[in-house]
């Protein structure tokens, strides 16, 4: 391995222990940002509510998507029926927490960073220094829990749009009993395994992990508009990564 590969994985070991420390920090900030309820109900708007459109647009298009390619396979071997309990498993259990999280990091892990980024870039950071007031407490937490808070809630709702669109495209257009559908779905899918370690337990791991990255790098980014532009590309890359392989982590231990 050359030098410089040595380097880069230092770096990379590096960053992943400042980024474990500075969720310690931002553990033991919460109990003190609990005070700033109203931002933490507004950050959650903000990356929750703002959101909604992106993810219920995608939810429907996976899933009609979804339910198109697995009629043509599922035709081959006479087992249409089973279209919506195929759809709803693939959702639920991978597609749905994996690209709401990807979703969310790229529409609001990044628009933390940039912000945070900026207030650093800006010396608001270090004028609340000044003024006795707590940045991590005040700006980090808030985002933070917002960010673990969102996540698995729109993870259902992408759920919820991708077995709808499924339902759309099998049933109003591909003909499959509606009665069918329903039934086999669900018969076959376990509110234990599918839904609640599916879809909530991942989507819960993930808020933590982008919202980590996204707000550890929009604190520790250079103070200067470039280094906020690499900041948030930063975030985008290292969420996805992380995202990726996290789950298969969360899969081999929950299947």
């Amino acid at each position: 391995m050359t030098t410089r590969e040595d380097n880069v994985v230092v770096r990379s070991l590096a960053q992943i222990g400042a980024s474990g420390l500075f969720l310690l920090t931002i553990l033991a900030a919460i109990p003190r940002s609990l005070k700033h309820g109203r931002e933490t109900l507004r950050q959650i708007w903000f990356v929750g509510a703002m959101s909604l459109t992106i993810v219920m647009t995608c939810g429907l298009f996976v899933g009609m998507v979804l339910g198109l390619q697995l009629y043509d396979v599922l035709s081959i071997f006479g087992g249409t029926s089973a279209t919506g309990t195929v759809v709803a498993i693939a959702i639920y259990r991978e597609l749905g927490p994996v690209v709401t999280a990807l979703l969310f990091a790229g529409r609001a892990g990044t628009s933390i960073t940039a912000e945070i980024g900026l207030m650093r870039a800006t010396d608001q950071l270090d004028a609340m220094e000044m003024m006795a007031v707590d940045p991590i407490a005040y700006v980090v937490a808030p985002r933070f829990l917002a960010g673990v808070i969102a996540l698995p809630l729109l993870g259902v709702v992408f759920c919820a749009m991708g077995v709808f669109g499924g339902h759309l495209v099998g049933v109003t257009w591909l003909g499959i009993d509606n009665g069918t559908f329903w039934s086999n779905m669900t018969a076959a899918v376990d509110v234990h395994k599918d839904i609640i370690n599916g879809v909530l337990l991942k989507s819960f791991a993930f808020g933590i992990v982008v919202s980590l990255i996204a707000v550890f790098q929009g604190y520790t980014t250079p103070p200067t508009s470039e280094g906020v532009a690499y900041a948030t590309t930063r975030t985008v890359v290292a969420s996805s990564i992380a995202i990726l392989a996290l789950d298969f982590v969360l899969t081999s231990f929950l299947i």
